[in-house]
């Protein structure tokens, strides 16, 4: 049985760490609002861009080539995972690595035996996760969330385009968490490029006589791009605001849990000072009889 002191020196120092998870928990807290705020602001956005990309791409000529949509059989990938900078957010980049895992193992198997999928991993977690995985690993995109904005995605988006544009990649995928709600997050696996056009019976339904001004290849050109970088960094976002959710429910389960345990080794420190205690009075009470009968 461990000693009185022992039994202390671990409620004190469990003490200390469940301050700093009910802090964690209070900073999580208050980022969760914004980060929630910003991707609810931006789903409808996003949403509607791509609405008007697929009435727009179900209403042009067949002779307007979208680049962006060009299949090609998928021999280099590159696929994108979105983690975090920090830990302490429960299973949020475990799930991420996973998913990356299991989606080389499930589709690009072949590729990545012949050394033709690279991974650009968002967040210094899945960088280090990924490199102890001894993948190819292509940029190093830290930092990004703690001042998050469209200008500071644009870099990782706009490489991922151009290297899809110049064959680089056949294929660009992403993985990332989608927020739920603030203990629900969804791992995600996404085709980014080429563009998965919309069903035939979607065009046909949506399907609207536009006027083109100025000309197609034009708004082809301008709206595209803008349109993917902005999926792409809605991703971001969904991402971000999951972090936040997933470190406040482990905080939180960190602070119930200490709570339980303190409770415990109350208990147990109690009863060990009253067995202390019992213990002396037992002897003093011995040594008065054995003084008396003498």
């Amino acid at each position: 049985m461990p000693s009185l002191k022992e039994v202390r020196n671990r409620i004190q120092s469990i003490n200390s760490t469940q301050q700093i998870t009910k802090a964690m928990k209070m900073v999580s807290a208050a980022k969760l609002r914004r980060a929630q705020d910003a991707i609810i602001q931006m789903r409808p956005y996003a949403q509607r861009l791509t609405g008007i990309l697929n009435n727009l791409s179900a209403a042009v000529e067949d002779n307007v080539a979208n680049p962006y949509a060009q299949e090609r059989a998928p021999e280099r990938v590159l696929i994108v995972a979105i983690t975090s900078d920090r830990g302490l957010a429960g299973a949020f980049n475990a799930n991420i690595v996973k998913g990356v895992v299991n989606l080389i193992a499930e589709k690009y198997a072949a590729q990545a035996a012949a050394g033709n999928v690279t991974v650009m991993p968002i967040g210094k977690k899945g960088m280090d996760a990924l490199t102890r995985r001894r993948y190819k690993i292509y940029g190093e995109y830290t930092g990004l969330f703690s001042g998050l904005s469209f200008a500071n995605a644009r870099a990782a988006s706009e490489y991922a385009m151009s290297a899809f544009l110049n064959g680089t990649y056949d294929r660009v995928d992403l993985v990332y968490n989608e927020f739920r709600n603030v203990v629900t997050q969804v791992m995600q696996r996404e085709q980014f490029l080429p563009i998965v056009a919309a069903p035939v019976q979607q065009q046909n339904a949506n399907k609207i006589d536009y006027i083109f001004e100025p000309s197609q290849e034009e708004i082809f050109q301008e709206l595209v791009p803008k349109s993917l970088k902005v999926q792409f960094y809605r991703a971001l976002l969904e991402s971000n605001a999951s972090e936040h959710g997933a470190r406040m429910s482990a905080m939180d389960k960190a602070t119930e849990n200490a709570k339980d345990l303190l409770k415990e080794l109350r208990l147990q420190y109690n009863r060990s000072r009253q067995a202390a205690i019992t213990k002396e009075i037992l002897e003093i009470v011995g040594g008065a009889e054995a003084l008396a009968s003498s």
